[in-house]
């Protein structure tokens, strides 16, 4: 896929549809709940087996889009989406319901990877999640601003994410084709920064987890504990994911300014406090408050975790494998919030998963820093992994211009052979420094 600026739409358009299920699941799960006659229980339980296939669909393809070719998987995807969400949207009954959401996981797992392997391989990849999440986030929130008003029952969430997948299905056109044999640039296949990996991937999985058991059971919180009606409810999630895009847009223009590990280790820290406000409010204010602020923060933090994870490998095999696992972690949140919210309440809920989130912090931190998290220093080395960019921050005042920025291509290295010597060996003080400076002492050498 070409890495010209012009090239990122349909990366992000793609993204867009893969994420939207994820960040519709409060409305699913709670409309699954009331107009099927399911429980907060078995409602949830639909919600994570969505996002399972999900997270199935992504951990299949992980290293194989490539040769697949990311136009068909896209499509593959965008088509599994448009059947299974259509299906669910249209069926009456449970079972058709349950098998209609789980089709349509599978479809936002496969477009979620495709995006996913496309950020990692182009040269900025926080800049073009940044823009992904910036896309999804005002998708959402119009849908948040719009589908309360309207009837419907469970089927109207259902349809939207159907129609946005049909929407970004011409984007497909602008992606790659699958590589021929014998033309691909050669490649590890080894995964790079195998432990690394792992950590964040694991993290994530945990980071997700602890969002998504809060974001599955937000609904509730505003409904039933701060007793705001369903309009209510859906504006403050409208103005929260709008306070989202301001986040990212921020997140964006920041950049890499600060490193990684600056922003996830106090954006993460700042979700913790976010999630105990929330899930303890008992009124519109507490309830607003902490909706926003936690939708403010959590996009940033996501963007920098993708970007990082992109980083690891320009394949895109970690982003995907790292994607994948939050995946999972989303999709088990769910039945986390319900069930912790029905045995100990949502107070005591918001609390243990502050704490979770604000322990997975450091584990983040640590793989942040040991992957070039840190600010762009005099002396210091930074290393972005995977891409080959190993980049030495001079000291100040020892070369002339700016210090190249992170990420940044290595200069190429030319050999250049010396000229045979006809058996002779050269004496040792045959040979000087190059420079100006060195140019009449090599004179006198050379007269020798």
């Amino acid at each position: 896929m070409s890495s010209r600026p012009r090239a990122a739409w349909p990366l992000v358009a793609v993204f867009t549809a893969g994420y939207l299920a994820a960040y519709l699941l409060p409305t699913v799960v709670g409309r699954l709940s009331v107009h099927l006659g399911l429980g907060a229980t078995r409602a949830g339980l639909v919600g994570s087996a969505l996002l399972l296939s999900s997270a199935t669909a992504g951990f299949t393809l992980a290293g194989r889009v490539e040769s697949f070719g990311p136009r068909r998987a896209a499509r593959t995807g965008l088509l599994l989406a448009m059947a299974g969400y259509g299906c669910a949207a249209l069926a009456g009954s449970v079972p058709l319901v349950v098998a209609g959401a789980v089709v349509g996981g599978l479809g936002s797992g496969t477009a979620t990877a495709v995006a996913a392997a496309g950020i990692a391989a182009r040269q900025d990849p926080h800049r073009t999640s940044s823009l992904g999440l910036l896309s999804v986030s005002a998708t959402a929130g119009a849908l948040y601003l719009t589908i309360p008003h309207l009837g419907g029952g469970h089927r109207l969430p259902f349809a939207s994410i159907a129609v946005v997948a049909l929407l970004v299905w011409p984007a497909t056109a602008r992606l790659g084709g699958a590589a021929r044999g014998g033309t691909a640039a050669p490649v590890a296949r080894r995964l790079p920064h195998r432990r690394s990996g792992l950590v964040l991937a694991g993290g994530m999985l945990v980071w997700s987890m602890a969002q998504n058991a809060l974001w599955g059971v937000s609904g509730r919180i505003g409904s039933d504990q701060a007793g705001l009606s369903e309009v209510a409810v859906g504006a403050v999630f409208a103005v929260a994911l709008g306070a989202g895009l301001l986040g990212v847009t921020g997140a964006g223009v920041l950049g890499a300014r600060l490193g990684r590990a600056v922003p996830i280790g106090l954006g993460t820290a700042v979700i913790a406090a976010s999630i105990v406000v929330s899930s303890s409010a008992g009124s519109l204010g507490p309830f607003a408050v902490g909706e926003i602020l936690w939708n403010t923060v959590y996009p940033v933090v996501l963007s920098y975790l993708i970007g990082l994870a992109a980083s690891l490998d320009v394949r895109g095999r970690w982003a995907v494998l790292a994607g994948s696992a939050s995946s999972v972690g989303v999709a088990c949140g769910p039945v986390l919030g319900s069930v912790l919210s029905e045995r100990a309440g949502f107070p005591v809920m918001g609390l243990l998963l502050g704490a979770v989130t604000l322990l997975v912090a450091l584990p983040f931190t640590a793989v942040a820093l040991h992957t070039g998290g840190r600010p762009l220093l005099p002396g210091a080395v930074r290393r972005r992994g995977g891409a080959p960019a190993a980049l030495l921050a001079v000291r100040s005042g020892a070369v002339p211009g700016p210090v190249p920025e992170l990420g940044a291509p290595e200069q190429a290295v030319a050999e250049i052979s010396p000229p045979a010597l006809r058996g002779r060996r050269p004496a040792r003080d045959a040979f000087r420094a190059a420079g100006p400076a060195q140019s009449n002492s090599y004179a006198s050498t050379s007269a020798r």
